[in-house]
């Protein structure tokens, strides 16, 4: 279960637009007036063209990019109200992250690597290594710990990096193309992982994705289209 997991949607959005400067004066509209609200241990795909805005909406509901308009609540708190340092303080205690490519830290081991979320919050090292240990061993990954990522295989890098995005409990993980960079085999490995840890911690799952036996995992599935969310 989820660390203080707020109650009604964990992530919600309301009439969430992003624009950006385009040429001549003129401005590109990314997203258009979203709507989207997920409860907790809801698992969400969102498909759409390349270029459809979708990596624009993960950064917006991971407080990593501000909206031109609108609003974005994680766990019920107003991301908007939040300055920078209170905005990083809410993405890793609440929000997990696996991107396409891992970004492992490459001198660090497997367990370091899964363990820094948590130092940052203020665990402490003993504490962290202990939750660390339990997720690598959960995605299986218990006899690689002392690896470094380039001693470990692009699938396992992986695994890595989703144990890490759970390390601190959030209420929600937010993954782009997070089987995008791996074979057939070694995708539907990190999918069954993936989703097997957002069944045992009851956390929230938003996808992001071209690959349709992973869409097909997730209880709903959202194309984006010219800005806004519809349903499949």
């Amino acid at each position: 279960m989820n660390n203080g997991a707020a109650s009604g949607p964990v992530v919600e959005a309301c009439g969430l637009r992003r624009t950006y400067p385009g040429v001549s004066g003129t401005e590109l509209h990314i997203l258009r007036g979203l709507d989207l609200a997920l409860d907790p241990g809801e698992a969400v795909a969102i498909v759409g063209a390349s270029g459809s805005g979708k990596s624009t909406l993960l950064h917006l509901l991971g407080v990593l990019d501000r909206p031109t308009a609108g609003s974005v609540r994680i766990g019920g708190v107003d991301t908007a109200a939040l300055d920078d340092e209170s905005a990083a303080a809410l993405r890793n205690r609440r929000i997990g992250f696996v991107f396409q490519f891992h970004h492992l830290l490459q001198d660090f081991t497997a367990l370091e690597n899964v363990m820094m979320p948590a130092l940052v919050q203020g665990q402490s090292p003993a504490g962290a290594k202990t939750a660390a240990a339990t997720l690598l061993d959960q995605v299986g990954l218990g006899d690689r710990v002392g690896h470094k990522p380039s001693e470990l295989s692009g699938g396992e890098q992986q695994r890595v990096a989703v144990a890490r995005a759970l390390v601190n409990r959030p209420l929600v993980v937010l993954a782009d193309e997070p089987t995008g960079n791996l074979d057939v085999h070694t995708s539907t490995h990190v999918q069954e992982v993936l989703f097997d840890l957002r069944d045992r911690y009851g956390v929230a799952l938003v996808v992001v994705t071209h690959n349709r036996e992973l869409a097909s995992r997730a209880g709903r599935i959202l194309r984006l289209n010219e800005g806004v969310l519809e349903d499949v």
